[in-house]
């Protein structure tokens, strides 16, 4: 499909820009959610263009109707496109055309006839606390370098000791680490506090013993082997190691640390709320996912052990 730069004239082009610097500088949005919004919109401005048989102006877009946005949705879908990415398409229309309404450049219906993609609950798989426990303890078994070991093992253990994603855990500073707890920026730039429980204190320091680098308060904490930020990618690969090495399946990633956080705190009675905050979810809902995850283990539990199964 065409770019917007192509597909549209100066005027839309300037209104998607400023739309951008919004979504950038005011709502915060991580920069891989606002390239995948640049590229939908613009995808979506060469879907008219074409129609059109020319560049989209503002006159055309204010005679936008429902039909066309579903015959642009259908398009994407006949690409292969699935729920959960049509979902995001609609949700960056959506935001643009709104943005065009909030500076009093256009109004436009045409998006209250379309409903959102239907996105199919999938159920996080959680590490068992055996095989979490297992995950962590090995790491020191696979690899020779003592610093490179405490480092992963560190990584892996905010991952399921603290709750963190992966890019949070590799995003922190030597000033963001205090005593028993730690200051994560998540998605969007919000600031949590997670408190930090011993073993995974203790990780961390064996790390900062061994590393063989000078770290400064506003240094990125955990260094690759020449001394530049750790890559996710490293991490990634030694989850891979230890999948092999202890027999676990495909699913059991840095992520699936984070799910098993989740899910046994549940298990052992956790406040659904305060799980919420140490996840950094901006919504309950994301977080009440861990529930059904829960009652699955249990109704499983139940049918393996029932005698009358």
């Amino acid at each position: 499909m065409t770019d917007s730069a192509f597909a549209t004239d100066e005027f839309v082009r300037a209104r998607i820009d400023a739309w951008l610097r919004e979504l950038g500088s005011v709502r915060r949005l991580a920069p891989k959610t606002l390239e995948a919004y640049g590229r939908d919109l613009g995808q979506f401005m060469g879907f008219l263009s074409g129609h059109m048989g020319g560049p989209v102006t503002l006159e055309s877009l204010k005679e936008l109707r429902g039909a066309d946005i579903r015959a642009f949705m259908a398009r994407r879908r006949s690409e292969s496109l699935g729920s959960r990415s049509l979902a995001r398409v609609l949700s960056a229309l959506k935001s643009f055309f709104g943005f065009l309404e909030r500076e009093g450049t256009l109004v436009t219906d045409a998006f209250n006839v379309i409903r959102t993609p239907k996105i199919p609950r999938s159920l996080p798989k959680a590490l068992s606390v055996v095989e979490a426990k297992k995950t962590i303890a090995t790491t020191d078994e696979i690899e020779d370098r003592p610093w490179v070991a405490a480092r992963d093992m560190a990584v892996i253990s905010l991952c399921y000791g603290a709750g963190l994603r992966i890019s949070e855990a590799l995003a922190l500073t030597k000033a963001d680490l205090e005593a028993d707890t730690l200051r994560v920026t998540g998605k969007g730039g919000k600031v949590r506090m997670v408190p930090l429980i011993a073993p995974v204190r203790q990780a961390i320091d064996t790390y900062l013993s061994l590393t063989p680098f000078k770290l400064w308060p506003e240094d990125a904490l955990f260094r690759g082997v020449r001394g530049g930020v750790l890559s996710p990618r490293l991490i990634q690969l030694r989850m891979a190691q230890l999948r092999g090495a202890l027999g676990l399946p495909p699913s059991a990633t840095p992520h699936a640390l984070r799910h098993s956080f989740a899910t046994h705190l549940l298990g052992k009675g956790g406040d659904l709320r305060a799980i919420q905050e140490l996840l950094g979810h901006a919504s309950l809902s994301s977080t009440q996912i861990y529930t059904a995850v829960d009652t699955e283990r249990l109704l499983d539990s139940y049918t393996k052990a029932h005698p009358r199964s």
